[in-house]
């Protein structure tokens, strides 16, 4: 894990500590099985998938009980990693595409990871949920993802959250035409404001409220 975490975050138990060790040696054997992580952000794992899902982390304290849906979740990335941050906090993880939950279960199962669901769907297909926020990373265009979360969020917000309900997405490079073609006035933060990282210099997180 090379202390990157624990650079930027101190207050884990030794349990949480031991599912973060165990990510990089359970998603290289799975990886090999069902690619979803390219093989040069797999020698970055720790940067590139960890430390990059918990930027989220770091602008909201998840209330104990609070319900997210991960649209597109993948391998994962960012539901697992959050999953593992906030043990008290239920993560749905959707995808389309069977195989990757299939890693995302068999991870889950290995690391001891109580509060995760996932579901083979596409976001638009759940009718009979509500979440009070979604999340998503590099899915799809802020203007979509808002169409397909905005139903599935709750109206009533959580009381002395830092955020209202709503959807946080993680996102990259030049943003202002697909936040201009949204229609959504999005809050924008630079990933590289809270992790000091080269990596994080083209990383954002965008927040869009359901009020």
């Amino acid at each position: 894990m090379n202390d990157l975490i624990t650079k930027y975050f101190t207050d884990f138990t030794p349990h949480q500590l031991q599912q973060f060790e165990a990510l990089e040696s359970l998603y290289k054997e799975w990886n090999e099985k069902i690619n979803v992580i390219s093989r040069k952000d797999m020698e970055q794992i720790y940067l590139h998938h960890v430390l990059h899902s918990l930027s989220i982390a770091a602008i909201i304290n998840f209330k104990k009980g609070t319900e997210i849906i991960d649209i597109g979740c993948g391998g994962g990335f960012p539901g697992i990693p959050l999953a593992i941050f906030f043990p008290d906090v239920h993560f749905h993880l959707v995808d389309s595409i069977a195989k990757k939950l299939k890693v995302v279960n068999a991870i889950s199962d290995s690391i001891g990871l109580k509060n995760i669901t996932t579901q083979h769907t596409r976001a638009e297909a759940i009718k009979n949920k509500k979440f009070d926020f979604a999340i998503s990373r590099a899915v799809a265009p802020l203007k979509e993802l808002w169409i397909w979360s905005n139903p599935l969020l709750k109206k009533q917000t959580i009381i002395d959250q830092e955020l209202t309900n709503g959807l946080i997405c993680l996102k990259g490079g030049d943003l202002h035409q697909e936040i201009f073609e949204s229609n959504t006035k999005p809050s924008m933060m630079s990933v590289y404001n809270i992790f000091k990282e080269d990596y994080f210099k083209e990383k954002f997180i965008l927040y869009v409220s359901k009020k």
